[in-house]
């Protein structure tokens, strides 16, 4: 692995770790002031105890070098259980690492470019953008420098340190908004707009307050339009009324989405751009085009007139054609349509889990293919900068590490949080579900159905985005027959993009060991009677709305008793009873 000279600001980050990790195991700091710092540090405790705890890197954008690849092998084997997870907000996780070997941790990602730093806790958490910014046949133009720009300003910016809440922003190059702006609080939306002497001009949507959680928010818009040249001081102004107007009293009610709700999105709005109008006078103001945009330059992707661009976005209606297995793969994985004459593909990474061997095999790819990849918020990765020469190397190279699975937008991509696995907040084992989902869609004939989204997620808290899925489940306790046993709410017709959010509504309550079949059945008639073009939601309203497809499900939601049907009372992965426990908040998401 290439080792990079570590940044100052970074190492005194690791240096302060290890003091702090000293004084708190000799017992010379409190634990809940401890808490505070670790997870600002990106290091999250475990419903395990003890020392064991999450690390979770930063990947700003889902962009990833080979020797990060290459040293989260090394993390997975060396330090956590063999193996790491990709997250819905484009980190990489490694659990059960000892909170002893931490700081070598850090240092170990820092010498590879990677921080913890502030990807926990009430922070400005990972800046997010759409993993095909740069190689998307449909977007304005590129997002990836400016998420850049946003990433370094606020990284230890003196306002995002002791927020109320956690602080999320999120980039899309289009209204299509695959980077999924509509439920952040910071949702940037790159476009244009024609000014009054008939040029175009370049710039931003910026959408504000949204959030996911146990009450959804839409984000909405700030204002019609915003210049390049103030789109950071327009995020560093919401961080500042953020800061300032927060709920510092309530956890629950900590969120921008909640301030607005309490003070009226037009009071907070004024308060945003007030302070933007006298940001100049600050010594962190941000404005003008930012450095490494200049440098890089943001030009979009365009489209090549002789390529039909592939359909982008939730709701996209992929085929599978081919009869071959790469052809197959093709169909679902690869995108194409721009004018740089380049395609990309997706690796299929089942459940958000990549062993240590599949990353240095992701890493050996990147080299020898001279490829670009990011994390994409639906736990898989993408390969871009490709020709159609490489294609068949790259499927090749995929399909020895399980890898070349048809993936991408299709019925058994689902997705799930940690869940009761590893998480204090989860009551239920989510990956148990969606392990459990796949194989029933699998076995149903129904994996390859495109155009629907199942997400989870194992308590209300929506680690899993189970709101903006078209299909969603979150964790619940269930009691039947005088004892508790695992449970799921199941929502129906959630759906983000074009520049819109709508949440999913609830349909019925399932034992967890039925919802695969719900599931099943719901898909099944989904692709029974979709018409052409037809999307689920467009689908679900066409027929009768969400309490008519849950009313052909009532039968489901029937606990047999104990000694009939034990299964009902352990849940997915455990071999004893079931028990909801649920630990302390340490602002998992």
């Amino acid at each position: 692995m290439r080792h990079r000279e570590i940044d100052p600001a970074q190492l005194a980050d690791i240096e302060k770790f290890e003091d702090m990790l000293a004084k708190y195991l000799a017992g010379e700091i409190p634990e809940d002031v401890f808490r505070v710092f670790r997870l600002n540090n990106g290091i999250y405790g475990q419903r395990q105890g003890g020392h064991n705890q999450m690390v979770r890197v930063k990947v700003p954008y889902g962009k990833l070098e080979p020797e990060q690849l290459e040293y989260f092998g090394h993390l997975a084997d060396t330090y956590s259980r063999g193996w790491g997870h990709i997250t819905t907000r484009q980190n990489l996780q490694f659990h059960f690492v000892q909170l002893e070997q931490v700081p070598q941790v850090m240092r170990e990602l820092a010498a590879v470019g990677l921080t913890t730093r502030e990807a926990c806790g009430d922070t400005v958490r990972n800046v997010m953008g759409c993993h095909l910014a740069g190689a998307c046949p449909f977007e304005a133009f590129d997002i990836s420098p400016w998420a850049e720009a946003t990433f370094q300003h606020f990284l230890h910016h003196p306002f995002g340190q002791r927020l109320p809440r956690k602080f999320k922003i999120n980039f899309s190059g289009c209204e299509t908004d695959c980077g999924q702006a509509m439920f952040n609080d910071v949702g940037v939306i790159a476009a244009t707009r024609t000014t009054e002497s008939g040029e175009l001009e370049q710039g931003f949507r910026v959408y504000v307050g949204g959030g996911l959680g146990a009450n959804p928010h839409p984000a909405m818009a700030l204002e019609d339009f915003t210049a390049k040249e103030d789109l950071l001081p327009t995020i560093e102004s919401i961080l500042r009324v953020f800061e300032q107007v927060g709920n510092r009293k309530n956890k629950l009610r900590a969120r921008l989405k909640w301030a607005i709700e309490t003070m009226g999105f037009d009071v907070i709005q004024e308060r945003i751009l007030a302070t933007r109008k006298l940001l100049p006078a600050s010594s962190s103001w941000p404005g003008g085009i930012p450095e490494i945009v200049a440098k890089q330059g943001d030009a979009p992707a365009g489209r090549r007139s002789d390529v039909e661009p592939t359909p982008m976005g939730q709701g996209t209606p992929v085929a599978i054609r081919g009869t071959t297995a790469y052809e197959r793969w093709q169909d679902a994985n690869v995108v194409r349509g721009t004018a740089k004459g380049t395609v990309s593909a997706y690796a299929y990474a089942r459940l958000g889990d990549i062993t240590s061997d599949q990353f240095r095999a992701l890493a050996s790819i990147q080299r020898e293919l001279g490829l670009e990849v990011r994390a994409t918020n639906r736990q898989n990765f993408v390969f871009r900068g490709l020709s159609e020469q490489q294609l068949p190397t790259l499927y090749a190279r995929l399909e020895a590490i399980g890898m070349a699975e048809p993936g991408a937008e299709l019925a058994r991509d689902v997705v799930a949080c940690p869940g009761a696995d590893t998480c204090n907040l989860a009551v239920t084992q989510s990956r148990g579900l969606a392990d459990a989902i796949g194989t029933a869609l699998e076995d149903a004939g129904l994996a390859e159905v495109g155009g629907v989204r199942v997400n989870i997620s194992g308590c209300t808290n929506s680690c899993g985005q189970h709101h903006a899925s078209d299909i969603g489940f979150f964790g619940a306790e269930r009691r039947a027959h005088g004892q508790s046993a695992p449970g799921y709410q199941m929502l129906l017709g959630g759906y983000v993009g074009e520049e819109q959010i709508h949440f999913g509504e609830k349909a019925l309550r399932l034992p967890a060991r039925n919802a695969p079949e719900a599931t099943v059945a719901v898909v099944q008639r989904f692709a029974g009677e979709r018409t052409a073009g037809e999307s689920f939601r467009q689908w679900i309203e066409r027929s009768g709305g969400v309490g008519t497809i849950a009313d052909g499900l009532r039968h489901l939601d029937e606990f047999p008793a104990p000694d009939a049907n034990p299964d009902f009372y352990v849940d997915f992965g455990e071999t004893g009873p079931y028990v909801a426990e649920v630990g302390d908040s340490e602002c998992a998401t």
